[in-house]
């Protein structure tokens, strides 16, 4: 029971990155700008100013927007999941669903980061990466890890 506990925490936990990841704004930085994945703020007059990202690659933009929304969801629907399957599913078949709905986040999680890397701020502008972005790495390890635990937790019918 107490394990079941500690992975419903280290799921909500997942999510809340995710959520932050995905909302927050950094992730790209630097002294007068604060860019996320929706528009970027620019300091002028020690105060921020809210403009739509432009120079960026729509298309690459939009496929890091997607999967950044997509790995939200699969991860909230595979929490609910879980708790239903507890109370569902005989032993031998529990878990698997949650887990493959866990690897589809994950896949998410990585394609939308690895798309931000790859194509996005490759032109040698100043600045770095953000909280956000690292925030995106981590739910991406996460996510796999709890992909892996509800593959383990599978029992095998008795």
């Amino acid at each position: 029971m107490l394990m079941l506990a500690a992975i419903v925490v280290l799921h909500i936990t997942t999510i809340i990155l995710l959520l932050v990841a995905a909302i927050d704004n950094a992730w790209w930085v630097d002294d007068l700008v604060s860019a996320d994945l929706w528009g970027r703020w620019d300091l002028s007059n020690n105060v921020w100013h809210y403009t739509n990202l432009k120079g960026y690659p729509e298309d690459y933009l939009q496929a890091v927007q997607a999967t950044s929304v997509l790995a939200c969801v699969f991860s909230i629907l595979a929490l609910f999941v879980f708790v239903a399957q507890l109370f569902t599913l005989p032993k031998g078949m529990r878990f698997t669903f949650t887990g493959i709905l866990q690897i589809i986040a994950c896949l998410c999680i990585m394609t939308g980061a690895s798309i931000y890397t790859a194509k996005l701020h490759v032109n040698g502008t100043s600045g770095g990466y953000g909280h956000c972005y690292i925030l995106a790495w981590i739910s991406f390890v996460l996510t796999f890890i709890l992909a892996l635990t509800y593959f383990i937790l599978r029992k095998k019918k008795e």
